[in-house]
């Protein structure tokens, strides 16, 4: 397995000649050995992954290279320089996102974004520039009209983790580090953020991220460094980033071994022990009717700001709602209400947080009190004394410690002297140690990684197998499959879909978060039975604020299969349609492009199938048969196909239809809401061309995904049309240039 691979293929700015350069650092905090000779290279042009478990070193590595850390040994060399301080790396070119969202809440959005970039006495930007460069930054990542004054603390954990990833862009970084950056992020959120690192990688800079979410590193990844126990103990290729060859280099052994076999979990029919009738979360959202049974895993999911991290909040009793209360069975009969935290920690609900900084941890406590600290009224002896048993909170801790498999030093050590992933487990051990029966978790594998999600899951359904019940929310839907009895996918601030047993699948659960499945969820309550169905067959009414840009085909679902009609040398573009256009925009632009090139054709980018640009603004769908020949709306211009640049016989401008040469690929439609109402490109300009743009002029980005393949038919051939480029399209020697 190489160790080094070749510097991005793209011409890249002057810098590109310095990469990044760390061999045999050493870093230890206390008796931990953070980094124990970790060496690791990364070259400019390229998006590199650092992985492994918790407690490896990954975020140590990326606090080194950023300056924030000094080494104990070794040497570190970033574009030419080793900074010392986070000032140093910030000079170099060196710009960073850590795991942690570091906003402060009392200040406004534009201060945040701002934050570092003037000097003590005198601004480098005027006000008014930066307000209307944070305005236009955070609609292009957002997709949102953010006010620049509003205070960040009111804002949801996902706006803030942009606003830290936007204070890294405006710096215009040429090395960006990112430490489980798209942690906070739904899935719509975290394809813009691959967008804008796919961006720095083709103007040269580097991006390196650090992530615990395997599907994603395997997506956006050019080359993946693992660690183990602080050292390197392997780089990936590009067409080596697998799951099996991750795995087996995080823990040192085959991914058969390394992750439980979870099985499907098998559908409860016990008791209800905890249910909502009529409550309502936002002021027009539909009202909720829950009923949640003994002994069930109900998943929760749904895009960001769609009302569910509200709703698992307002159930265990963090949150309030507007309309009604949730109700807990009683041990003897009846429900009682939770009206607040207290009220749930009573009845037996214990609530764990995904956002560990603001509501799980207390960084001035050690492990021990972060793990045990609501346990020792519980444990007290004595009488009215309540001297706190000692021993019998040592013998819960030990407990906990081990089952979770936390990574630690002393129990004495503050929380803050272990990993994320590490701290995320101490939260999840203080759940358990309250023995509750029912269990509300938002987001909880949030920064754990994946062999550590496998040992959590087995603990879940131990815990449910005991009869007590669970609410798990998360951003990752491949978590619901084999482990949830119901998934529960909201939008609106109500639920929009639910899915039972078999049905639980990643692509029905994606479909329903973008609107794209109508199926009206008709809640356990004969009393409200004919009101629920009355109301599913009217339209949704969502306030403004809350409409969501997107994009349908009347064809096929969202994640469903193209038809064949549109595919291979049919030559007819789908229909498309579109709704809810930002404000502010002023035409919008299309592609459509495979990412899923094999990698022996070494094609550096997506296939791009259908590239148009200037369409007007008041155009709100696209007929079937637009492209190519077809009827496109006044002052659209189309570009050619990848077909083209392969000299592919039969192509030309338009519409190229799914056709790829070996299996079953994604086929993403991407259309961009512009700000501008006129592009200027050459008739011969590339994808890359479009896409540098497009993307500057962007407010935000509506997608939709398609499957197909393998095609029925290979791909025209014909002596007297070969061209050098489509001999390197066939044989996966080359891209082209």
């Amino acid at each position: 397995m190489a160790q080094l691979a070749t510097e991005h293929s793209s011409a890249a700015p002057p810098f590109a000649a310095r990469g990044i350069s760390v061999v045999g650092v050493r870093k230890s905090f206390g008796v931990t050995k953070a980094l124990d000779g970790c060496t690791f290279n990364a070259s400019m042009g390229e998006i590199h992954a650092i992985f492994g478990g918790n407690g490896c070193g990954k975020s140590t590595l990326a606090k080194v290279m950023s300056g924030v850390l000094p080494i104990d040994a070794g040497q570190v060399s970033i574009l030419g320089r080793t900074p010392t301080s986070p000032h140093e790396a910030r000079a170099a070119g060196i710009a960073n996102v850590f795991q942690e969202v570091l906003v402060a809440d009392e200040c406004s959005v534009l201060e945040n974004l701002f934050l570092g970039s003037d000097a003590l006495f005198s601004r480098s930007t005027s006000y008014g520039k930066k307000f209307e460069a944070a305005e236009s930054l955070m609609a292009e990542l957002t997709g949102q009209d953010i006010d620049p004054r509003t205070p960040v603390g009111a804002l949801p954990l996902g706006i803030k983790q942009w606003i830290t990833i936007g204070r890294a862009l405006l710096s215009e970084p040429k090395v960006l580090i990112l430490d489980e950056s798209s942690a906070a992020l739904d899935l719509n959120s975290t394809e813009r953020l691959f967008a804008k690192m796919r961006q720095l990688r083709d103007a040269g800079s580097a991006v390196i991220i650090v992530t615990h979410r395997m599907a994603e590193l395997i997506r956006i990844s050019d080359r993946a460094t693992v660690l183990r126990d602080g050292r390197d103990v392997g780089v990936l290729q590009k067409a080596d980033i697998t799951e099996k060859n991750l795995m087996r280099l995080m823990t040192g052994k085959s991914q058969s071994h390394a992750v439980r076999d979870l099985g499907p979990q098998e559908k409860r029919s016990g008791s209800v022990v905890l249910k909502t009738d009529a409550l309502q979360i936002w002021p027009r959202s539909h009202e909720i009717n829950l009923r949640l049974h003994q002994g069930e895993i109900l998943g929760v999911a749904g895009l960001d700001g769609q009302g569910q991290s509200e709703f698992v909040r307002i159930l265990a009793g963090v949150d309030r709602a507007l309309q009604s209360r949730p109700m807990v069975a009683n041990p003897g009969g009846g429900f009682s209400e939770i009206n607040h935290l207290a009220d749930a920690v009573e009845r037996g609900v214990a609530y764990v947080s995904g956002d560990r900084k603001r509501e799980g941890i207390f960084a001035n406590l050690s492990i021990f009190e972060n793990l045990l600290l609501p346990m020792y009224r519980r444990k007290a002896r004595g009488g009215w004394l309540e001297i706190v048993d000692w021993r019998a909170l040592t013998g819960a801790f030990d407990w906990e410690i081990e089952k979770l498999s936390v990574r630690m030093g002393e129990r004495s050590d503050k929380i803050t002297s272990l990993s994320g992933g590490n701290q995320q487990k101490v939260l999840i051990g203080r759940a358990f140690a309250l023995n509750p029966n029912i269990l509300v978790l938002n987001d909880p594998a949030r920064g754990i990684d994946a062999g550590a999600k496998s040992e959590l899951y087995g603990h879940l359904k131990d815990f449910a197998a005991t009869g007590k019940s669970i609410v798990y929310m998360s951003s990752e839907i491949e978590e619901f499959v084999d482990f949830c009895t119901r998934v529960l996918v909201f939008r609106n601030g109500s639920v929009f879909e639910e899915f039972v047993g078999s049905e639980i699948e990643p692509d029905r659960i994606l479909a329903a978060m973008f609107g794209q499945t109508r199926g009206a969820y008709v809640p356990p309550h004969p009393a409200r039975t004919a009101k629920a169905n009355s109301r599913a067959a009217i339209p949704e009414v969502k306030p403004i604020s809350e409409q969501m840009f997107s994009m349908t085909s009347p064809a096929f679902d969202n994640g469903a299969r193209i038809p064949a009609r549109y595919a291979e040398n049919n030559k007819l573009s789908p229909p498309l349609a579109w709704e809810h256009a930002p404000k502010g925009t002023k035409s919008f632009a299309l592609s459509i492009t495979d990412p899923d090139i094999p990698e022996k054709f070494k094609f550096p980018r997506a296939f791009a199938h259908w590239l148009i640009y200037n369409i007007p603004s008041s155009v709100r769908s696209l007929p079937e048969g637009a492209s190519p020949g077809g009827v496109l709306p006044t002052g659209a211009r189309e570009l050619n196909s990848d077909f083209v640049t392969f000299g592919i016989p039969g192509f030309g401008k338009g519409y190229g239809g799914p056709w790829p040469p070996d299996a079953q690929h994604r086929y993403v439609f991407t259309l961009y809401a512009l700000k501008t109402d006129h592009l200027e490109l050459a008739e011969s300009a590339s994808y890359g061309e479009f896409v540098s743009a497009v993307l500057p002029v962007s407010i935000t980005t509506a997608t939709l995904i398609g499957a197909y393949g393998p095609a029925k038919d290979p791909l025209p051939s014909g002596d007297d049309e070969r061209t050098p480029q489509r001999e390197r399209f066939r044989s996966g020697s080359e891209s082209p240039v």
